[in-house]
């Protein structure tokens, strides 16, 4: 990643976005381009959080709420415009892609299901019949002899649902891409420049940095899941950053593909809860993720490593003698009510946030930060956002004890998985 500057010094702006991963840097953009005066405040480098180490997914989601619970909790047409507005998030990611002249490895169309149990194809194939219904989503159930037929082999997929939108891209290469068309629209982005407080200041917020301070009339709070909890003290308790780890194999060849079954290049995740999520990449590595992680020590790291490793090979027989070349892992930010917030932070005039994607932030932090930058010079009100997006974070109880009761969560999802 190109490096940028370290705040040093203090500096004067309308806006201060603090995080540079797809969210600050779209708020960022479309501040820029419309002529007010924008910095990112990044505590390390564009794309050090999820922004960089995701597995490329740019897809619908962005919420652990399913359709039927987002129609029973915000009622259909609400559930209908949210719906669209994360196809539109999909859409913006490949307008931008486009109209920049690269392609930040983008391939492939739609995303695929796949039932990791017999129930769960019967599952798949009601879920397809209600999408097209209630959303008009044409989704396409395939049966295992289409799975096989298509590229989807593996011993344990008993059915599968595909949904057209969506495409697999270099989730890193797309960051540096915003990243350079912010610094070309005037936005200045701040590296290795951590923002440790964020205090009132007469008209303005002020946000001290290790080596200075921004004064702005603004602020967006964008660091998902890598946020410091203090800053501001509002955020503490209403997050959970949960784990997501990431193995990339060698190059596969055409016999070791074939021996699998496995030749389709379109984004994939099971059914689990604890879900499994896959792609084969265009030079011919296969990406596997899991969620699972809970603690950051080595032991645990090892722990987690391990276990994907040992569903891989469940999931993917033929490649048991495949080594993974690459790992990494990377903070999925949760909420209590499973959904993002995107507005303004209550008690807080002139603070915004744009956070909370549950694992599915390429399109729903895209669209989102626009959609803050519409806040901010006045274009958009929040009303006009999808109802699932208006509501500010909950806090969740006994916050010190989050992890202790993700553990159990965990332990739980694991049994009802099988």
């Amino acid at each position: 990643p190109r490096p940028d500057r370290q705040l040093i010094g203090n500096a004067l702006f309308e806006v201060a976005v603090i995080g540079a991963g797809y969210a600050g840097l779209s708020a960022a953009l479309k501040l820029a381009q419309a002529g007010v005066s924008v910095c990112v405040l990044e505590a390390e480098h564009v794309g050090y959080g999820a922004s960089g180490r995701n597995g490329g997914f740019c897809c619908l989601g962005g919420t652990k709420l399913d359709e039927r619970r987002l129609i029973r909790r915000f009622g259909l047409e609400e559930a209908r415009k949210f719906v669209a507005y994360q196809v539109a998030g999909v859409n913006l990611v490949a307008h931008r892609l486009d109209s920049w002249g690269g392609d930040a490895g983008r391939h492939s169309k739609g995303e695929t299901f796949l039932a990791h149990r017999p129930k769960d194809a019967a599952a798949l194939q009601s879920e397809g019949a209600f999408l097209r219904e209630m959303f008009g989503i044409k989704a396409r159930y395939l049966s295992r002899d289409d799975l096989a037929a298509e590229g989807y082999g593996g011993p344990t997929f008993h059915g599968g649902l595909q949904v057209p939108y969506g495409f697999a891209l270099n989730p890193m290469a797309y960051v540096q891409a915003l990243a350079e068309q912010v610094r070309k629209a005037g936005g200045k982005i701040f590296g290795k420049s951590p923002v440790t407080s964020l205090s009132r200041d007469g008209e303005r917020w002020r946000l001290e940095t290790g080596h200075g301070f921004v004064r702005a009339k603004k602020v967006v709070l964008a660091g998902n899941g890598y946020s410091r909890e203090d800053v501001p003290k509002w955020l503490h308790g209403r997050t959970l950053p949960v784990m997501s780890s990431i193995q990339v194999t060698r190059p596969l060849s055409r016999e070791e593909l074939s021996a699998q079954g496995w030749t389709s290049d379109t984004m994939s995740a099971d059914t689990r809860i604890l879900l499994h999520y896959f792609r084969l990449l265009p030079d011919g590595r296969f990406l596997f993720g899991t969620r699972s992680g809970i603690f950051e020590n080595a032991a645990a790291l090892a722990a987690m490593r391990k276990r994907a490793r040992t569903d891989f090979e469940t999931m993917f027989p033929a490649w048991a003698h495949v080594d993974a070349e690459f790992s990494w892992y990377g903070h999925v930010c949760l909420a209590r009510n499973l959904t993002p917030f995107v507005g303004e932070v209550p008690g807080m005039t002139g603070v915004y946030a744009a956070m909370g994607w549950h694992g599915s932030g390429i399109a729903m932090a895209s669209i989102s930060g626009e959609k803050v930058a519409g806040l901010i010079t006045g274009k958009l009100r929040q009303q006009d956002l999808p109802a699932p997006l208006q509501r500010p974070f909950r806090k969740f109880p006994l916050p010190g004890l989050r992890r202790l009761y993700l553990q159990g969560a965990y332990w739980w999802y694991g049994v009802k998985d099988r």
